[in-house]
């Protein structure tokens, strides 16, 4: 069994961050996590000077790589440690092709420069961003049977589906000066020698694949000084002070996209402070429910009724004039052009939308199928080239008639400066009509949405969080609404009037795109199994689940004694529970001091913390083991036994777990 780091940086690139390589870091790492093979793989470069120094350094296997840019993807492309100068070479074009960070190569360059693809070995970005996309992977072919992902979730997901590439965990790291910690994402592969085709042979195969040494993928190492943990349900334990936050830190810096639920963050006292949080948690949907009405406001905010009205009075004043004086019409006056009207430009909006979204259903390939099974492409490539045809073609009428309008407001004008006549004010009635009927649909609208309703309902372990709108009843609660020390009263008072409120808003010195939120609020409540309003010790209930039911959305959960907030039903009625069932999909680790948790949660791995102090030094010891082990282990092979750990910890010793049993629970059971 090999463990192998294949995506390692060591020279920055236009495409990389600002860092100075440290050789002596590398080093480090390689003998602190007992690495057997590495590659180096910079950002559309190879350094062969540097590459030789690093061989020369280490005492393990050390392949040439480069990580490229291809078709908007990042590609892992290795190679043997043979014939170094004709790859630095092929290196060099990749690079001399890649000038900025938005740049990258297409396949066909890839095959121009390397063309026996099979000599090397590609590991693409798979379930990592910025990942290859299928069709560049359809391109490479059989050339390509690994790819790299982020997570131990992930990495487990492509084991287990046959119809996925075989998944590497890399470090993807740049070693630099005084490195407090090093990354434990390496990949174990069943080989006996590192070479670049036993590599690729085992890289074929699944079974041959894991993220540990001895246990395969249900384990893995968790901190750099080889703490193993659990790919399932794991629990710390430990004294007071004895660093069993301070391991749940070091896990948390060593992987991405952690969800850290901290010991005493979920306590909720506050009602108003607790309703902001839920407000805020369900964000998405008061945007969604608002999404078209705030484009409806933005549309109506630009209608001047009283403006309209002004060019209808203004073009009747003119209209009479113009009349009164047609007796008199001087030769300016009484050319075609004095008061001729403009052409009418046509609107492309809806034919733009119509040739985006057949550029959609032919672009698209997750639901390829379903729409062939309707229409096939050659029928919407047709579709598309009659529209933008169509599109062209009004296209073109409307230049013309902007540019036929706009002669003829010249000559409008210069007429109009030679005449003493007047000229009749130009009115357009049919957007003033259209305005007008905006207003009076805007008003209707606005009511609707200001009837109160339910607009969404969600279930939370017995919970159930709601969410209904309601009219604002007063200037303050629009203030409130602003975060600012706005003045609404002026304003409120035209709340009844819709298109007069929003009129009003202009005025207060608020952004215009936050307009829509002031007509209605989305007023959201947590009630209890009962129906009723949440109290504040279910205030703190409904948070700790809340925030365990939103882990999934990240590739692993830490918990920090949850017991300090939480009574012994709770916890093993809802908690236990709910995390059990998150541990079949991440990891997750729980530190406690609580029997409830500790013990009846039945983890898969336990651990223990213990500080020790010598010489005014302090060190922190860490044992781990199967909770049903007789003795946990450290990493230096010490044992310590399980039941006094267990007793110690979770029960404060075994004289008072024994009273306790026998004194005080004992005598009050019926005999």
């Amino acid at each position: 069994m090999k463990k192998i780091d294949l995506h390692i940086h060591t020279v920055q690139s236009i495409s990389d961050r600002s860092f100075t390589f440290e050789l002596e870091s590398l080093k480090e790492y390689v003998e602190k996590l007992e690495i057997d093979c590495i590659a180096i793989t910079n950002h559309n470069l190879f350094d062969k000077d540097q590459f030789e120094i690093i061989c020369e350094e280490l005492e393990i296997k050390v392949f040439p790589g480069i990580e490229i840019d291809l078709e908007g993807g990042h590609l892992l492309l290795i190679s043997e440690n043979e014939n170094i100068d004709d790859f630095t070479i092929k290196c060099k074009k990749v690079q001399d092709l890649i000038l900025t960070k938005d740049d990258s190569i297409d396949y066909d360059q890839l095959i121009e420069i390397f063309p026996e693809l099979n000599n090397y070995l590609l590991i693409p970005h798979y379930d990592k961003k910025p990942n290859i996309k299928q069709e560049t992977l359809t391109k490479l072919g059989d050339n390509v049977f690994a790819g790299e992902v982020t997570s131990l979730r992930k990495f487990k997901a492509c084991v287990k589906e046959v119809d996925k590439l075989t998944p590497v965990i890399f470090s993807d790291c740049r070693f630099v000066e005084n490195m407090t910690s090093y990354p434990t994402k390496q990949t174990f592969i069943e080989v006996e020698e590192c070479t670049l085709n036993a590599i690729k042979g085992c890289l074929f195969d699944k079974t041959k694949v894991f993220l540990s040494k001895n246990e395969g993928n249900d384990f893995f190492q968790a901190t750099d000084d080889g703490i193993m943990l659990s790919t399932g349900l794991n629990v710390i334990v430990g004294g007071r002070s004895s660093g069993k936050t301070y391991t749940l830190d070091k896990i948390c810096e060593n992987f991405d996209n952690v969800k850290y639920i901290r010991q005493f963050s979920l306590l909720q006292n506050d009602k108003e402070n607790f309703k902001k949080l839920v407000t805020t948690r369900h964000s998405l949907i008061t945007e969604n429910y608002f999404k078209e009405f705030k484009d409806v406001v933005f549309d109506v905010n630009e209608i001047d009724l009283k403006a309209n009205e002004t060019s209808i009075e203004k073009y009747l004043s003119s209209l009479k004039k113009y009349a009164s004086e047609s007796d008199n019409l001087d030769s300016f006056s009484k050319c075609k052009l004095y008061n001729e009207t403009k052409f009418t430009v046509d609107n492309l909006e809806n034919i733009k939308k119509l040739i985006s979204a057949t550029e959609t259903l032919i672009e698209t390939n997750e639901y390829k199928s379903i729409v062939n099974k309707h229409i096939t492409d050659d029928s919407l490539k047709s579709l598309i080239v009659d529209l933008i045809k169509k599109h062209n073609e009004f296209h073109e009428k409307n230049l013309k008639k902007e540019w036929t309008n706009n002669l003829i407001d010249t000559i409008k004008d210069s007429l109009r400066f030679r005449s003493t006549t007047t000229a009749i004010e130009d009115v357009d009635f049919s957007n003033i009509q259209l305005e007008k009927i905006k207003v009076q649909k805007f008003t209707q609208l606005v009511k609707k949405i200001q009837t109160e309703k339910i607009i969404d309902s969600k279930e939370i372990r017995g919970f159930k969080v709601l969410a209904k709108t309601k009219k604002y009843t007063g200037a303050g609660q629009l203030k409130s609404k602003s975060k600012t020390k706005l003045g609404f009263t002026e304003a409120y008072n035209n709340y009844e009037n819709p298109y007069k409120f929003l009129m009003s808003l202009q005025n207060v010195g608020i952004e215009e795109t936050e307009f829509y939120k002031y007509f209605v609020d989305i007023d959201y409540r947590t009630l209890n199994k009962h129906g009723y309003e949440v109290s504040g010790g279910e205030r703190s209930e409904f948070n700790l689940l809340h925030e365990i039911s939103d882990a999934l959305k990240h590739d692993l959960l830490l918990i920090d004694e949850p017991e300090s907030s939480f009574d012994n039903i709770f916890l093993k009625n809802e908690v236990n529970e709910l995390i059990k069932e998150i541990s079949k999909e991440i990891p997750v680790i729980v530190v406690t001091h609580n029997s409830t948790i500790g013990a009846s949660i039945s983890p898969n791995h336990l651990v223990f913390t213990q500080k020790l102090v010598d010489s005014g030094n302090v060190k922190y010891q860490v044992y781990f083991g199967h909770p049903t082990s007789k003795t946990l282990k450290n990493v230096d092979g010490e044992t310590i036994k399980n039941l006094d750990v267990l007793l110690n910890c979770l029960e404060a010793g075994e004289e008072a777990y024994n009273q306790r049993k026998t004194m005080n629970y004992e005598i009050l059971k019926d005999k």
